[in-house]
């Protein structure tokens, strides 16, 4: 007859009957009236052969004066004739015996019946032990004795048997009724469980910030797993402040994350069981922390392995899933709360970086700014210098960098230009590939970089760093490449500015000043210095130059006298074209002795460097802060009136101004 399988019988225990009543428990007659009725039969365990063993055993010490007498061998059989007890030999019967009492043993099975099996060796008799209702047979229980069996003798078995009926049916009912309470147990244990999941879900969905999801999950396995060991290792940067959120590192990592590693890259629970060094049993999960868009993370687990079932791993498995969906959503949250700050910024940065258009107040709101934004502890700016090959250091918070110069290739500047890509560096002392003055000297070990591009080309880089390492972020890197490109805008912007300035400034074929740039910067020296000098240098008979020699050969002399006199004077001396032939030097600080000495200079030089060779005449003024009258016009109309004194003394001369 086919038996039930374990989980068809569960399912029938569970669906189909009703928990003992009170009443039935301590009438052995009241359980087993109530086990008729719900109609299991020993068929329907799946060891009932393991029942007869062990019922075997009880006969044997409660009916002992049967069980150990002399001369006889009791054997109890399953419904199939298998000889279950071990102390029974079959090996007494000889080869013709034993298919005589095979063949008995069926006729009995078959039959229902009891038999009695006569042989050279001795007598058999066999009883069938039945159901309670008589329809199945499920053992057989005989014995062996060497004499003929008296009457008494034979029921006397059937009494055997009916005992050892009752010794079965006693720990049947036992083991019916623990399985009951087990299947009752983890039913309560699977609705807790249930409760336990809705509850957790409903949490975890109501939670729009990261780390409460992750604390939340937390919470509720350590309360399921009081000793067990926690920690959630993230794929990607997270900061937190609980310890048991750390880095999965895919690379490198040690023997005891590979399970880790594995769980990321399959996208499945893995599990692993070993014996401790204490000799406790220990079981290691990994789960992976997965939303539709990826996989996070990986919850790794370890407990001992006592009191954990399947079931458990599926719970663990469905809470994982459950938290990698509301993580996903609280991070989507946060990143486009982010990404609407990050709008805001840049907004708020072109517009305020659009309200100057002068170079070094751009670099100096661009540092400042970008220390702020990403808390930084150094900025460095940047610009390259196409002509010359070089890095030239604008705008940087590191006082020993301001202005330093450095090869288009060094560093990391260098780095940036040569790939136009950005940069993120977790630990440069790890790094070691580039040599960085700016993290040398800082002592940073973080970092972040990104090509200032101009024109399509790159013109610049911007360097952040910090000394702890791992400070910036993913998003911090692509922050910085957004801002970068405004940041590039608005130094192009401010770049065409100054250069249109300049051209307004400067004189297109000399390259000098213009004459209204000249009067304004005369016109602030005389407002903070204590004197100062002009000279105004006219080019003898350039009319004579221009129609003799033609037009474009006078601008050549032009630009040749032009040459000399910036040649001559300081940087900080302002030359200006004052008008035609006409050229103006304010000389800022100077008195009108060292003036006159540069004057003479420019004109020996005219006479003896330009081609055709022509003169010049000057005229030197100077004013002081305690004369009577300052002005720009003053100062002009003496240097004027000082070079037209040389005019009419012969040219090619040098006259001071009263």
């Amino acid at each position: 007859m086919a038996k039930h399988s374990r989980d068809d019988l569960k399912n029938k225990m569970y669906t189909e009957l009703s928990f003992p009543p009170l009443n039935v428990w301590g009438d052995d007659e009241a359980q087993m009236n109530w086990l008729e009725q719900l109609d299991i039969t020993p068929y329907d365990y799946p060891y009932t052969e393991a029942l007869l063993k062990a019922s075997y055993e009880d006969w044997k010490k409660q009916a002992s004066d049967l069980s150990q007498h002399d001369g006889v061998k009791w054997f109890i059989t399953n419904h199939l004739g298998e000889i279950l007890n071990q102390e029974y030999e079959p090996e007494l019967i000889t080869g013709v015996e034993r298919q005589l009492v095979s063949t008995s043993i069926r006729e009995c099975l078959e039959k229902q019946s009891s038999a009695i099996i006569k042989s050279a060796t001795g007598i058999w008799i066999a009883t069938p032990i039945v159901t309670r209702d008589h329809s199945e047979l499920f053992a057989l229980m005989g014995c062996y004795m060497d004499g003929e069996p008296s009457q008494a003798a034979q029921m006397l078995v059937k009494a055997a048997a009916q005992h050892f009926r009752s010794c079965f049916y006693k720990r049947f009912e036992n083991l019916f009724v623990s399985d009951l309470l087990n299947i009752q147990k983890q039913a309560k244990r699977e609705e807790n469980r249930r409760s336990m999941l809705f509850q957790v879900v409903q949490r975890l969905h109501d939670k729009i910030d990261v780390d409460s999801v992750i604390t939340e999950v937390f919470e509720r396995i350590a309360g399921m797993y009081p000793a067990g060991k926690l920690e959630l290792l993230m794929s990607q940067d997270h900061p937190s402040r609980d310890p048991r959120v750390k880095s999965l590192q895919l690379q490198g990592q040690e023997q005891e994350d590979y399970m880790c590693v594995r769980a990321f890259m399959e996208g499945r629970m893995l599990r692993k069981e070993y014996t401790n060094k204490d000799g406790e049993p220990i079981i290691e999960i990994a789960v992976p922390l997965i939303g539709k868009q990826g996989v996070y993370g990986v919850f790794h687990l370890t407990l001992q392995q006592e009191g954990i079932e399947d079931i458990d791993l599926q719970l663990i498995g469905m809470l994982a899933d459950t938290a990698g969906t509301a993580f996903e959503n609280a991070k989507l949250y946060e990143q486009s709360n982010l990404l609407i700050s990050e709008l805001r910024l840049i907004n708020e940065l072109t517009k305020r970086l659009n309200q100057s258009l002068k170079l070094k107040e751009v670099f100096k709101f661009a540092t400042d700014e970008l220390l702020s934004i990403f808390q930084a502890e150094f900025c460095c700016i940047t610009q390259i210098d196409q002509e010359s090959d070089i890095f030239e250091i604008v705008s940087c918070n590191v006082p020993s960098l301001s202005k330093e110069i450095f090869p288009k290739d060094y560093g990391f500047c260098g780095l940036v230009f040569s790939t136009r890509e950005p940069i993120i560096l977790s630990d440069y002392k790890a790094y070691g590939k580039v040599t960085s003055r700016l993290m040398d000297e800082t002592e940073s070990r973080s970092m972040i970089a990104a090509p200032l591009i101009v024109g399509g080309e790159v013109n610049g880089a911007i360097i952040l760093a910090h000394r702890n390492e791992r400070f910036f972020s993913y998003e911090n890197y692509k922050l910085l490449q957004v801002l970068a490109s405004h940041i590039g805008l608005a130094i192009s912007n401010a770049s065409l500015h100054a250069e249109v300035r300049k051209m307004a400034n400067r004189d297109m074929l000399t390259g000098l000043y213009a004459r209204h740039y000249l009067d304004d910067a005369i016109q602030n020296y005389q407002k903070k210095d204590v004197n100062g000098s002009l000279i105004i240098v006219d080019i003898d008979q350039f009319k004579q130059v221009n129609d003799t020699f033609g037009h474009q050969t006078g601008d050549k002399i032009l630009k040749q006298v032009c040459a000399i006199v910036k040649s001559s004077i300081r940087k900080s001396d302002v030359p200006a074209r004052w008008g035609g032939e006409e050229l103006a030097i304010y000389l800022p600080g100077a008195d009108v002795e060292n003036c006159y000495q540069i004057a003479e200079t420019i004109r020996l030089r005219v006479a003896m460097e330009t081609d055709p060779p022509v003169t010049v005449s000057c005229g030197v003024s100077e004013w002081r802060e305690y004369d009577d009258k300052v002005s720009v016009e003053s100062l002009f109309y003496q240097a004027d009136m000082a070079l037209y004194k040389s005019k009419n003394n012969g040219r090619n001369q040098t006259q001071i101004g009263n």
